[in-house]
């Protein structure tokens, strides 16, 4: 069998660890029928890459929940590989919405593998503050950076609209329901104000590269990026807007099947990943090698996970409608230029709605609501 995976040990090295006890002839998590071979690819391909034409080589793929929409022919529903009780007990122990996150149609398209959001990280001894206007404080008088690259401007501007991004329709400001019109301009007068006050360099690279960056004493601190527990950095909880709750926009993986070979495959797909999401998997051989398990259990932990789940607990699932990938892409794209050319808030947005925004599906783009 093939797999693939994203090109971080935070995602290959527990599947080639249970691929290298596998082959060993004894592994301590459990037998299965036959091991798979792990390819990796890069985390912008793992952002942005088509599911469905990476089911044409791969039986097991490690994916992102915005995909999906796009991908569901292609893919098998867990439905179709385990009996409602053991689908039930698969849900109740994952954390946050990281479940919810791959359920589309009224059907389960993939398990949480692996569980993320975007949180604070700053170096040892750097306390990010809790609110936004105490982290533009911060900002003036510690070297810092934001985190812009691939689809992560559009993401962070999300993350700061949250709370206030899915209005309901008697509050809706524009006719197509989407954005309160107050909160996108105080996203992006903000995301300026900080920008202005970051490293520009680093502020264009992915959640890696500015964690790479801090790690090897670069700026001091990021105030909202996807938290990777394999950093020797602090995280924190996601500032908030005073009298809210965190805002964030949830990543991690879910393991998804090809319906390419399935008839062949079935019995050892399921043991591969009724072992991937077992508890003993979860919260032992993940965090050894440097994984970041989807279990509830383990984000109980001290450090990293604790200091960080209420974040998790609040973030926003995005949709998951065919086409919002490049949607994301555009949206990213169209902020990360503006504001590094210093393009005014109200310029900025009103290209949105008239860009990338323009063409949502589902008067008045109920998926976004139902997500």
């Amino acid at each position: 069998m093939r797999g693939l995976t994203w090109d971080h040990p935070r995602g290959y090295a527990p599947l080639d660890e249970l691929t290298r006890l596998d082959l060993a002839g004894a592994n301590p998590y459990g037998e299965v029928p036959e091991p798979i071979e792990w390819d990796r690819q890069p985390l912008e391909g793992f952002e942005s890459e088509p599911i469905a034409k990476l089911c044409e080589t791969y039986d097991v793929l490690v994916i992102d929940h915005p995909g999906l929409g796009a991908a569901v022919d292609a893919l098998v529903p867990m439905e179709e590989l385990f009996e409602p009780d053991e689908l039930e007990r698969l849900r109740t122990g994952t954390v946050g919405r990281t479940w919810d996150s791959y359920h589309l149609d009224g059907r389960q398209w993939a398990l949480p593998l692996d569980a993320a959001t975007q949180v604070a990280a700053a170096r040892p001894g750097v306390a990010v503050p809790k609110t936004w206007p105490k982290a533009m404080e911060l900002a003036r008088s510690t070297s810092m950076t934001l985190c812009l690259g691939g689809p992560h401007a559009f993401l962070m501007f999300c993350a700061l609209c949250s709370g206030d991004l899915l209005v309901p329709e008697s509050r809706a400001p524009r006719s197509d329901g989407f954005l309160d019109e107050g909160a996108g301009l105080q996203a992006l007068e903000l995301m300026a104000e900080l920008l202005a006050l970051a490293d520009p360099d680093v502020s264009r690279l992915n959640p890696i590269g500015v964690l790479d960056a801090i790690a090897a004493g670069g700026p001091q601190w990021c105030p909202l990026l996807y938290g990777y527990v394999t950093y020797p950095l602090t995280f924190s909880d996601a500032p908030a807007w005073p009298g809210h709750a965190p805002g964030s926009v949830l990543g991690g993986t879910g393991l998804a099947v090809s319906r390419r070979r399935i008839g062949e495959i079935r019995d050892a797909v399921q043991a591969h990943l009724l072992r991937l999401t077992s508890e003993p998997v979860q919260t032992g051989l993940f965090p050894a090698v440097g994984g970041q398990p989807a279990a509830r259990s383990a984000w109980d932990d001290k450090g990293f996970y604790r200091d960080t789940r209420a974040t998790m607990e609040a973030a926003w699932i995005r949709p998951r409608f065919p086409g919002y990938i490049a949607l994301q892409e555009r949206s990213s794209a169209l902020i990360r230029d503006g504001l590094l050319a210093g393009t005014p808030a109200r310029t900025l947005l009103d290209d949105l709605h008239s860009g990338p925004l323009s063409n949502l599906p589902g008067g008045p783009h109920q998926e976004w609501r139902n997500t």
